[in-house]
């Protein structure tokens, strides 16, 4: 069974190819990558909720993002939810409906369409060859592009903005509130803090990481991270603490589950956990409701 402890997911090899495609049988949408036949994954309806894939123009092309979000006009708080380097799949498009049904506009671009869609490979190389083809400059690029999308929308508060990510999209949402002016709050799911090594995955030179620009963050952030990851090691999340002191960056906030592995909340995945998803997702709401984007609908 893998348990998926890195953060850009599995090792060939570490699920079984026939238990992975038993998995997928039974759970469609999914990255099959990362996929755990063990998995019940959490399922939310649609009921009651405005969803579907809208088109955000992006300076070179149209991209596509899966949007939910309750009916009427709103407004509404408004998150951009970053996916993992798996791509908007099913676990990203249920999240967004999960917060859809707390009163939030929950909108996840399609960051990774230029270089293909690494939900739909079980070849972990290939999906970093997909993550590996997308820069830092063209990322910030389309969220701002999906922030002016919103920006257009009545039913989007533009006061209200907040930015979530997980594993992959947990360092982008720390870049993204340390570059951006336009969100209030960010919550980084198990995000990467520091470059990895040359020749690493993501290693190229040329792209920036979390620590490197602790003094430019203009919003704060909330990290939750695993105690039992083997990418990021608590040495880089106490540096992490470390500089956000130093550079006096008040109202961030970093906590760690101890028995936890890498993709904890990740409902699909053989790590998963459900104690430290269910408290992370609290601490998530009470921390965008604390900087001005929270929802006036009953939640934790």
């Amino acid at each position: 069974m893998s348990t998926l402890t890195r953060p850009e997911g599995s090792e060939p090899g570490d699920l079984n190819l026939s238990r992975r495609s038993l998995a997928a049988a039974a759970f469609g949408g999914y990255a099959l990558a990362a996929l755990s036949a063990e998995a019940a994954p959490i399922r939310t309806d649609a009921e009651g909720l405005d969803v579907g894939t809208v088109q955000i123009a992006a300076g070179d092309r149209l991209i596509p993002a899966y949007l939910a979000r309750p009916p009427g006009k709103g407004a509404f708080p408004t998150i951009v939810l970053i996916s993992e380097v798996f791509g908007v799949h099913e676990y990203i498009r249920d999240v967004c409906r999960r917060l859809a049904k707390l009163g939030y506009v929950a909108i996840a671009p399609d960051l990774f369409v230029r270089s293909g869609d690494p939900s739909a490979t079980e070849d972990m190389r290939k999906v970093r060859e997909i993550v590996s083809g997308v820069s830092d400059p063209q990322v910030m690029s389309d969220i701002a592009a999906t922030v002016a999308y919103l920006k257009a929308h009545d039913y989007a508060d533009r006061k209200k903005l907040g930015i979530v990510g997980f594993c992959w999209g947990g360092a982008v949402a720390w870049l993204a509130c340390e570059r951006m002016k336009d969100f209030r709050a960010g919550v980084a799911w198990y995000g990467r803090l520091t470059a990895p090594k040359p020749g690493e995955f993501l290693g190229e030179p040329g792209r920036h990481w979390p620590l490197e620009l602790v003094k430019d963050l203009r919003a704060p952030v909330l990290g939750l991270y695993a105690g039992k990851d083997q990418g990021i090691p608590l040495s880089d999340v106490e540096r992490m603490r470390q500089a956000l002191a130093a550079a006096r960056k008040k109202g961030s906030e970093i906590i760690v589950y101890p028995n936890a592995q890498h993709g904890f909340h990740a409902d699909y995945r053989a790590s998963y956990d459900a104690a430290s998803a269910q408290d992370g997702w609290i601490r998530m709401l009470q921390h965008l409701r604390k900087n001005g984007v929270g929802s006036n609908r009953p939640g934790p």
